[in-house]
């Protein structure tokens, strides 16, 4: 640490009594944890509401077949 600025000397000092009362083995996420995972949840839910609207809309229900049953149909030989 003997190349730190004398302000970063002095803001480490004021900081030592704060870092006896701080627990190195316990991390909170904090603040920006919070608001980062909540603009996450307020996404996913967007997309699933965006989602049902969507399928909401799809027609499940199959056509009915335009050629007849009898027409010749592609028998998978070819020519060339």
């Amino acid at each position: 640490m003997a190349d730190m600025s004398a302000s970063a000397s002095l803001a480490m000092t004021h900081l030592v009594p704060l870092a006896k009362e701080f627990d190195e083995d316990k991390v909170t996420p904090g603040v920006l944890g919070f608001i980062v995972f909540a603009v996450m949840a307020l996404a996913v839910w967007g997309l699933m509401k965006s989602m049902n609207r969507h399928m909401g809309r799809v027609n499940f229900a199959e056509p009915e077949d335009a050629a007849p049953k009898g027409a010749a149909s592609d028998t998978g030989n070819s020519t060339a």
